[in-house]
């Protein structure tokens, strides 16, 4: 035992383990080695000393008048001749073992517990080294596979770049060399379990990270990032110096930065987009190199409408979609790009809806569509504060344009009616005059309020539509 002090500093050192972790296993394996000896009602301990360098074991005894059981008890004589010379009854004395004699069998338990606690140690220190090490870039060898998922050798540990998280298409060999993201660490019963990534957007955040100096320092920052992993990326950038281009740093002398990066993904297109506070400049700047006419802006439901020239419509969408994918992946913003034709068509179509709204005159019609009412259920669903909130509609004429809209949906202009059938038309007047009775009543009762007002047309929608249901079934 002479040389253990020498031996755990030199395991300590190799193994990455405390000292303290060494001896604590030392002690455990030879107080489970003394058990096995001794069996399990005995009471033992093992201390380490750094005088002799040697772990001593003892058994404690306790002292008593007439000895029972030799193994837990000793007299009051022998314990104050070999013990403890002020040995008094009760006192519980520490007698120490000769380790040289536990045998064959306990040796070979102390070994076990010895390895399995530094095992545990190893673990252990492999967890607390990778659990900080989240969203950082870690390099290894390609070392075998696994069904689908790929075991990648970091040195002191592996971990497991899962199919899912691969880059598409892309292939490794046993051997190769690969940068991923450690996206998690996970405790189980045998090694931590790392996982990596190629395919997250924070990989790309990271290796920028790494090829600008500009983005470490903290001058250029990614906002957000898009990917579809193998194919193309979309990162938004901004600067906090007027004098530091961000797209110009991202992407270095002659592309020297951004090549790097794209290389790293095995070819991947990444397009570097400047970022912008106002949504609707930075969901055009996201649609580059389309060349974008208009936007409309609906915030309530978080999303744009794009027009766009006819021939810019291929390019703002892109291949399949990508384009215009990306863009609202990037943004959070529900993106529709439509051609101008198609817009000046939906455009009007919808502005002769709201002509066709009893009461409704052209101008108004013109303000109401610009802010954004631009049908008949828009004005039905509109408050009454709302609609006078523009300019020229007073309270009794809002009210109108509201009943007016309502008897718009209860009896839809179609193109197809007969206008010249007289017949039709005084239907549809005495159906009209009947919702329009109807919805005044119940305005009336619910103090003319919005919610009132658009459940009574509702209502009146209902029955007067299982009216004409059950009648055309007769």
């Amino acid at each position: 035992m002479g040389n253990l002090d020498r031996m755990i500093d030199q395991v300590a050192k190799e193994k990455g383990i405390a000292r303290d972790t060494l001896v604590e296993a030392l002690e455990a394996a030879l107080v489970s080695a003394a058990r096995k000896k001794f069996g399990p009602k005995v009471e033992l301990e093992a201390q380490y000393s750094t005088n002799t360098g040697e772990i001593e074991v003892f058994l404690f005894k306790d002292v008593v008048e007439c000895v029972e059981d030799p193994m837990v008890q000793i007299d009051l004589d022998t314990a104050r001749r070999e013990l403890d010379q002020e040995a008094e009854i009760g006192d519980q004395l520490g007698v120490k073992m000769d380790t040289e004699t536990f045998g064959r069998i306990a040796a070979q338990t102390a070994k076990q517990v010895i390895i399995q606690k530094v095992k545990d140690a190893e673990r252990e220190n492999i967890y607390a080294e990778y659990k900080d090490r989240k969203n950082d870039i870690v390099t290894g060898v390609v070392q075998r596979f696994e069904k689908r998922n790929t075991v990648v050798n970091l040195g002191k540990a592996e971990a497991i770049l899962p199919s899912t998280e691969q880059i598409p298409r892309e292939t490794y060999r046993a051997g190769e060399r690969l940068r991923a993201l450690v996206t998690d660490v996970k405790r189980t019963q045998k090694d931590p379990q790392i996982i990596l990534s190629r395919s997250a957007p924070s990989f790309l955040i990271k290796l920028f990270e790494q090829e600008v100096p500009e983005i470490a320092e903290g001058i250029v920052k990614i906002m957000c990032a898009a990917r579809e992993p193998g194919q193309r990326a979309k990162i938004g950038v901004r600067s906090s110096d007027a004098d530091v281009d961000p797209v110009g740093a991202c992407v270095g002398m002659k592309g020297s930065r951004v090549q790097a990066v794209v290389q790293e993904l095995r070819g991947e297109k990444i397009d570097i987009i400047p970022w912008n506070d106002d949504p609707a400049r930075f969901v055009c700047n996201a649609l580059a190199p389309a060349e974008i006419s208009k936007v409309i802006i609906d915030s309530e439901v978080g999303a744009m409408e794009v027009i766009v020239a006819d021939d810019q419509l291929s390019l703002a969408i892109g291949k399949r979609g990508q384009n215009v994918r990306l863009a609202a992946r990037l943004t959070g913003w529900k993106i529709d790009v439509r051609s101008e034709s198609k817009d000046e068509k939906v455009t009007g179509e919808s502005f002769e809806r709201l002509l066709a709204i009893d009461g409704m005159d052209e101008e108004t019609a013109s303000i109401l569509f610009d802010n954004g009412y631009r049908s008949p259920e828009d004005i039905a669903r509109a408050t009454l504060a709302e609609l006078t909130s523009f300019m020229g509609i007073t309270n009794e004429k809002g009210l109108a344009l509201q009943h007016g809209a309502l008897r718009y949906l209860a009896n839809p202009v179609s193109e197809d009616e007969d206008i010249e059938d007289e017949a039709i038309e005084e239907e549809e007047f005495e159906d009209s005059s009947e919702l329009s009775e109807t919805v005044e009543d119940l305005a009336e009762e619910s103090e003319e309020s919005h919610e009132g007002l658009w459940d009574a047309g509702v209502s009146a929608l209902t029955i007067k539509r299982s009216d004409d249901d059950e009648a055309d079934g007769a």
